[in-house]
């Protein structure tokens, strides 16, 4: 299930931006003091995980990105 907000849906890019900045899972899991499986599971959906505050930004860290490069809202096609 996505996050639907306003009739938009919510999409994860984290695999997008983790292969544009050329990051391993191992490489993100070390910043965030993650397992590396976890990262991968974060990275396999294009639905946004349920992700604290402190996790986000570590992954903004971690990717030396914004918080917007993770995120991209779309249309609900359903409405």
């Amino acid at each position: 299930m996505s996050v639907v907000l306003e009739n938009r849906l919510i999409r994860w890019k984290l695999r997008e931006l983790m292969a544009r900045k050329k990051k391993t899972n191992q490489e993100v899991a070390n910043v965030l003091q993650k397992h590396w499986t976890t990262i991968s599971r974060w990275k396999s959906t294009d639905e946004m995980p349920k992700l604290d505050g402190a996790e986000l930004d570590g992954l903004c860290k971690a990717l030396q990105c914004q918080l917007w490069e993770l995120i991209e809202q779309v249309p609900d096609e359903n409405n």
